[in-house]
């Protein structure tokens, strides 16, 4: 069931190509501040109302980073680990073809989950506007996620936070959820700064060394052996354990809802940093904040991608990428957390007021914004 408030969303596009097997939806959820921005997740279950939220999630990130992009999503129904390279890039270009109706003007899209440079090249090319997409090969111009902005955008938080909560991060035990782009690359600059980490976990399971685990050799087994769980030296257990473990700090960096109302007494970490999208339910992180449990959220921690994005979209280069990343996630998480803080409210609440406000006041500005022109487009 979609869901319309005064802020969105502004269009709903459901697209269908029965001749390839595509079947997919974009959520335009605002575009106060310009083209809707994010990426496109293909995975067997993705839905329109998961898309709706993580749309949401943009408008309030790109709001908060003081982007020039409003917030939007994207998604394919389809399992790319039975499909064929030569499928995924057939359905791909089919995606890509049936969205050029609101794409670039209103929708500018990114990778995300299953979709990396090789499909965002698909996508512009398709399309025919190289700015439709950012995440694009760097001979297109673009600034590939596998340089590490949102990783880097999440380890600079986890930085502030543990400020906050009185963590010396490089006493603390740290253990990360996910080893994919953001994990491996949080865990590369938690590392370079002389943190530890105990435990990591990926699709295999999650490993646990109380007295820290070898960076070196956890990339090494990672990347010879295609899963951290390979790794000896260290205790092995089920992925979701992980958040039980005696730790001081979480990262999540992979699936939603990973901390739950079923597993959050379980918690004993003090803070948790938000690197993948929607790991706690809203009500779940009220109840651990209540306990003592600082959270940074989501859109606030794992900005680094978008921000990296808009470096993309006006041709900025690498330098120019990490500089602004290190800029705008440490004035915003301290922002956040200061805010929180003096008025005793949680930070996602703390994020989500002032993200919101610059929304309405800019519409104040702008004048000829209609945030209740919602429609329902199929195609």
């Amino acid at each position: 069931m979609i869901e319309f408030d005064e802020i969105g969303p502004e269009k709903v596009l459901q697209v269908y190509n029965p001749k390839v097997g595509m079947k997919g939806f974009v959520v335009i959820d605002n575009t106060t501040f310009g083209p809707g921005k994010g990426g496109i997740r293909m995975t067997p279950t993705v839905s329109p109302e998961e898309v709706l939220k993580l749309a949401r999630t943009m408008t309030l990130k790109n709001a908060l980073a003081e982007l020039p992009f409003g917030g939007a999503k994207a998604g394919i129904v389809a399992d790319p680990r039975k499909i064929s390279p030569e499928k995924k890039a057939e359905i791909v270009k089919a995606f890509a073809e049936a969205l050029k109706v609101v794409s670039p003007e209103h929708y500018v899209s990114a990778p995300d989950i299953s979709m990396g440079e090789n499909e965002m090249k698909i996508y512009a090319e398709t399309n025919g506007k190289n700015n439709s997409v950012t995440g694009k090969p760097s001979l297109m111009g673009g600034l590939p996620h596998e340089l590490g902005s949102t990783g880097y955008g999440v380890f600079l938080a986890a930085k502030i936070g543990a400020k906050h909560a009185k963590i010396d991060l490089k006493k603390a035990k740290i253990a990360i959820e996910g080893f994919g782009n953001v994990g491996s690359f949080a865990a590369k600059f938690l590392h370079e700064e002389g943190a530890k980490i105990h435990a990591v976990s990926d699709v295999n399971g999650c490993i646990y060394n109380e007295k820290g685990l070898d960076y070196e050799k956890l990339v090494k087994v990672n990347q010879e052996k295609k899963t951290i769980f390979e790794y000896d030296d260290a205790k092995k257990m089920y992925s979701h354990e992980l958040f039980e473990l005696d730790v001081d700090v979480i990262i999540t960096a992979a699936i939603p809802n990973v901390i739950t109302a079923e597993n959050m007494d379980k918690v004993k970490a003090k803070l948790i940093v938000e690197g993948s999208n929607i790991p706690i339910a809203t009500h779940v992180e009220r109840a651990l904040h209540e306990k003592g449990v600082l959270i940074v959220p989501d859109f606030v921690a794992n900005a680094g991608g978008v921000i990296s994005s808009y470096v993309e979209y006006i041709n900025g280069n690498e330098k120019e990428m990490f500089e602004l990343v290190k800029e705008k996630i440490e004035r915003n998480t301290k922002l956040v957390l200061e805010k929180a803080e003096e008025e005793k409210i949680y930070p996602r609440h703390a994020a989500r007021q002032i993200a919101l406000e610059r929304i309405k006041k800019h519409c104040k500005v702008c004048g000829d914004i209609k945030l209740h022109e919602s429609k329902v487009h199929k195609h």
